[in-house]
């Protein structure tokens, strides 16, 4: 587009979204569900957060990640659904351009660093598993610190490129975006400019925070499979396959979702069919990893047990 041609068109000052829109019906059910969703992921991973910090046996390198990968899915979460919620009670549900700005930002953020963050943890159970004698060593608190500041510096970087680059589209209409949350993508569908910059960072990003945490995690795995098989004894495999389960499990939800949100053929599927594979991957994944790790681990019930009988919850966790 010309820039005569550009200057004669109304920029866009806000966005209006039209995830849900096929089915105004349904507003006040969507409500309740998702309402009841975001408050067990904040209670889960409040939890989760509580027990790993008042319970000694969980004062380990594991539960330490643990911990951030709870807080990170509480932002996680935070970051889009209050939105939503208000939005279902919106006849025009609208957000507007420093709004949509700042949700890219955060969501982003999130996103890559919860990445980062559970490769991060595929390599505290390599040393677990594959280097024990020096487990000490290589995760002291030292390197566990570094390690998350690391995640959450990789996840900045990235947030604050892609917004930047984003802040510089001109955007001319229309201002509808498809879909329940302002993501970059959604956004380069909008643009009236060159998008070719944004376009060939978003590969890179896909590659260096994306699909390498991924190839990192695997290859780890491949490590501590191969090294939990050499065990003599099947209560000795059992044991050690049980330190590392409940993680395994969340990284194939994480990056299999992920995956299924990013990386499919975007021709021949419906707005539901796109709203659905995006709740599943920003809704429910943060809300299933304390859930997992619960029924999973040991320590984390016992811990949660006793949490929830010190403040005098009714509630028991199963065995």
């Amino acid at each position: 587009m010309a820039p005569s041609e550009m200057s004669n068109q109304t920029h866009v000052t806000e966005f209006i979204f039209l995830g849900f829109s096929n089915h105004p019906s349904l507003q006040g059910v969507f409500f309740l569900v998702f309402l009841a969703i975001y408050l067990t992921t904040v209670l889960g991973n409040t939890l989760m957060m509580t027990a790993t910090r008042v319970s000694p046996a969980l004062h380990t390198p594991m539960y330490y990640f643990l911990s951030n990968l709870s807080f990170l899915d509480i932002c996680y979460t935070t970051t889009t659904i209050p939105a939503m919620l208000v939005n279902f009670f919106r006849e025009k549900k609208t957000i507007s351009y420093e709004g949509c700005l700042s949700q890219i930002f955060f969501f982003v953020t999130c996103a890559g660093t919860e990445g980062v963050l559970l490769a991060a943890m595929a390599y505290d159970r390599y040393v677990a598993i594959c280097r024990p004698l020096q487990y000490p060593v290589l995760m002291s608190v030292k390197v566990c610190v570094c390690l998350v500041a690391g995640s959450w510096l990789c996840g900045v970087v990235n947030s604050v490129t892609h917004t930047a680059l984003a802040a510089t589209l001109i955007l001319c209409g229309p201002n509808q975006i498809s879909h329940f949350l302002c993501d970059i993508p959604l956004l380069l569908k909008l643009s009236c400019s060159d998008t070719s910059v944004n376009e060939s960072v978003l590969h890179v990003a896909s590659a260096t925070i994306g699909l390498s945490p991924c190839l990192f995690t695997a290859g780890s795995y491949v490590l501590i499979i191969s090294a939990i098989l050499r065990i003599p004894s099947a209560q000795g495999r059992r044991k050690a396959f049980s330190t590392c389960a409940s993680h395994l499990t969340v990284v194939v939800v994480y990056f299999g979702t992920a995956n299924f949100n990013y990386d499919r053929p975007r021709e021949g599927y419906s707005l539901d069919t796109d709203i659905l594979v995006s709740v599943l991957f920003c809704v429910v994944t943060p809300m299933l990893n304390p859930i997992i790790y619960s029924l999973r681990n040991k320590e984390v019930k016992g811990a949660l047990r006793k949490l929830t009988k010190t403040h005098g919850f009714s509630s028991k966790i199963s065995n």
